[in-house]
């Protein structure tokens, strides 16, 4: 038999076939259709499946940007990372908060180095502090590199619901700190702990962590 196409989902079969008690033989063409109607059906069903989750995957897309400020907001309150920002918002509450004599709270303080050939060095890992008195302290930062580097300190707190009652007045945080070849420098923080931290937080751990500017800007 011989297929050939006709037009569109129509082919034509040539068949023959020969009676073996007679010395003659026939041959015709037998046409049929090929029907693409189903597979059609479901090329278009998975179209209109797959446009509709992509559209589901851009609208989430968007909304997770919205959002994303708020929920960074939230983060940094839970955590206590870049607590600088949350203590603005309520220093000018307390700047007037008397000192409650009755009450000590411990403040400690480290620091680390990420990607910066820096050395730090505290004169206080720990102290003793009043609610509502101003304390300074410093960080003593010295470059060990042979070239300028500049670095930025991003602090954050602990626990992560001290933060917004541990109120930096003066601070070399966020802002770029340039440091020469081998030159020490005395960074100085200024900070309160407000009268309203809960009783039951007994310890504060002020983290500081020097990153390279480029990496911070970026």
């Amino acid at each position: 038999m011989n297929r050939r196409r006709l037009r569109g989902g129509v082919f034509a079969q040539r068949w023959h076939y020969c009676f073996l008690w007679q010395a003659s033989c026939f041959s015709g063409d037998c046409a049929f259709v090929v029907v693409m109607r189903t597979i059609d059906s479901t090329i278009t069903i998975k179209n209109r499946r797959l446009t509709r989750r992509l559209w589901v995957v851009v609208l989430g897309m968007f909304g997770f940007g919205y959002a994303l400020v708020p929920l960074y907001d939230v983060f940094c309150e839970w955590t206590g990372a870049g607590a600088g920002r949350a203590s603005t918002l309520v220093q000018a509450g307390i700047s007037e908060a008397p000192i409650d004599r009755e009450r000590w709270v411990t403040v400690e303080l480290i620091g680390d180095m990420v990607g910066l050939p820096w050395q730090l060095e505290l004169h206080r890992y720990k102290l003793q502090v009043r609610p509502g008195q101003a304390t300074t302290v410093a960080y003593r930062v010295r470059n060990t590199s042979q070239t300028l580097l500049t670095g930025t300190a991003v602090p954050s707190v602990v626990p992560p619901r001290a933060a917004r009652y541990f109120i930096k007045t003066a601070c070399f945080c966020f802002e770029q700190q340039a440091l020469a070849a081998n030159e020490t420098r005395d960074m100085p923080l200024t900070f309160v702990v407000d009268p309203k931290l809960p009783e039951e937080v007994k310890t504060i751990t002020l983290s500081y962590s020097f990153y390279p500017a480029t990496a911070v800007s970026s």
